[in-house]
C-alpha cells in the first residue's frame, strides 16, 4: 500500500497563505458544512469547546465524507500524552499544542506525536493496531509512516514564549508557530488589548523568528480584513473566525435587517 502524506504539512513549508477556520460547536454537520466550503483547513478546538475525543472522531469522519482537501487539524487542550495519542488514533495528522513557553516544551509536544522508531527514539506516542488512523489494522504501512506525515503546531501565547521565540522555532519537528493574541495581550500587561505597540512589536518578532527557522506563523483573525491585513504581515497559517461567531454575525446581521 502506498504511504499516507499530509498534504498541510508541506503546504506550511510553501509561501501562500492558508486559510481556515476555527470548529468551536462541536457539531459534525456544522464541520462536514464548512468542510465545502473551500477553506485549506479546519481546526476543531479541544481546548475552550465542549468536545472531546469522541466528538473529535465523529467531526474528523464528518470531513472526511465531503471529500474535499481541506485539512482537519485538532487543538488539544494540553500536552498530556493519554490525549494526544487519542487524536492521533482518531485519525487527526496536524495538531495544536496551546502556550508553549520553551524550546523543551516545544520538543514534548512533538515527542507526543511520535512513535518510537529509529530515526526518533525518543518518541512518547504509543503503539495501537486497531486504530481509525490506520484503517483500524487495514494499513500496514501505518505505524512505519506515521511519524512522518504528523503537523506540529505550537501556540506563542506569553511574554515567555517571545522571550524563546527563536529557540522554539528552531525545535526540530515544530512546522509553525501560532499567536494568542488575546493572551499574548494579557500576558504582557495589555488584557483586551491586541492592537497595542508592545504586542504589535512582539507579534512581527514570532513571525521574524519563524521566518528565520523556515517555518510558519499562524494567527486567529477576527474577520476577512484582518486576515488579509495578517497575510500581508507575513503570517501564512490564518483562521478566518469560528463556526459560531459566522453563525452569529450572519443571524444577528440578517435580524437586524429584517426589522429596520
Amino acid at each position: 500500500m502506498s504511504t499516507f502524506t499530509n498534504p498541510l504539512k508541506q503546504r506550511l513549508k510553501e509561501t501562500e497563505a492558508l486559510f481556515g477556520v476555527w470548529l468551536s460547536l462541536g457539531c459534525e454537520s456544522a464541520a462536514e458544512a464548512l468542510a465545502h466550503a473551500g477553506f485549506d483547513w479546519l481546526l476543531i478546538d479541544m481546548e475552550h469547546a465542549p468536545i472531546d475525543s469522541a466528538d473529535v472522531t465523529n467531526q474528523l469522519r464528518a470531513i472526511a465524507a465531503a471529500h474535499l482537501p481541506s485539512e482537519p487539524a485538532v487543538r488539544v487542550p494540553a500536552s498530556e500524552a493519554w490525549l494526544v495519542k487519542r487524536v492521533l488514533d482518531a485519525g487527526a495528522r496536524t495538531l495544536m499544542f496551546p502556550n508553549i513557553e520553551s524550546a523543551e516544551e516545544a520538543a514534548h509536544a512533538v515527542r507526543l506525536t511520535q512513535y518510537p522508531t529509529p530515526e526518533a527514539l525518543d518518541g512518547l506516542r504509543g503503539v495501537a493496531g486497531a486504530v481509525r488512523a490506520g484503517s483500524y489494522g487495514m494499513r500496514r504501512d501505518y505505524v512505519q509512516t506515521a511519524n512522518a506525515q504528523i503537523a506540529t503546531i505550537v501556540q506563542i501565547e506569553s511574554a515567555s514564549a517571545v522571550h524563546e521565540v527563536e529557540k522554539i522555532a528552531a525545535t526540530p519537528g515544530v512546522d509553525c508557530l501560532f499567536i494568542g493574541p488575546a493572551d499574548l495581550a494579557a500576558s504582557l500587561g495589555h488584557l483586551g488589548d491586541s492592537k497595542h505597540p508592545e504586542v504589535q512589536a512582539a507579534m512581527s518578532h514570532v513571525v521574524a523568528a519563524a521566518d528565520n527557522a523556515g517555518i510558519a506563523t499562524g494567527i486567529f483573525a477576527m474577520d476577512s480584513a484582518g486576515a488579509r491585513q495578517y497575510r500581508d504581515a507575513g503570517f501564512r497559517f490564518i483562521a478566518l473566525a469560528s463556526d459560531v461567531m459566522w453563525l452569529l454575525r450572519a443571524t444577528r446581521q440578517a435580524l437586524q435587517e429584517v426589522r429596520s
